[in-house]
């Protein structure tokens, strides 16, 4: 699976942004999807994942309320909606996906396909 992120940009504090990331092939309803993100000198950290039919999503508290991941299977493609930007939610933002048929997960060494990142950069 091939991943390509895009949508993202700069924007003021408060403000929103959507990221959408687009899976080559005709099979992405069998792969879980995440996003990721890398501030400058911090670790890649979690920040959304979906099940394969949509159903289920998960988030950490950082950006629970502010965020939503959402897909398009029909598309390829899965989404993040981010409101209420914070400047600490700068960071490039990196889509990934798991092996086939696995379920929703959270952890880096759990997803096996990664884009190429976005960055986002949110002004105070």
């Amino acid at each position: 699976v091939q991943l390509q992120a895009s949508g993202g940009g700069l924007v003021q504090a408060g403000g929103s942004l959507r990221l959408s990331c687009a899976a080559s092939g005709r099979t992405f309803s069998r792969y879980a999807m995440g996003w990721f993100r890398q501030a400058p000198g911090k670790v890649r950290e979690f920040v959304a994942a979906i099940g394969r039919t949509g159903g289920s999503t998960y988030y950490p508290d950082s950006v629970q309320g502010r965020f939503t991941i959402s897909r398009d299977n029909a598309k390829g493609t899965v989404d993040l909606q981010m409101n209420s930007l914070k400047p600490e939610d700068t960071a490039v933002y990196y889509c990934a996906g798991r092996r086939r048929y696995l379920p929703i997960a959270t952890r880096i060494d759990q997803y096996s396909y990664w884009g190429q990142g976005t960055l986002v950069t949110v002004s105070s």
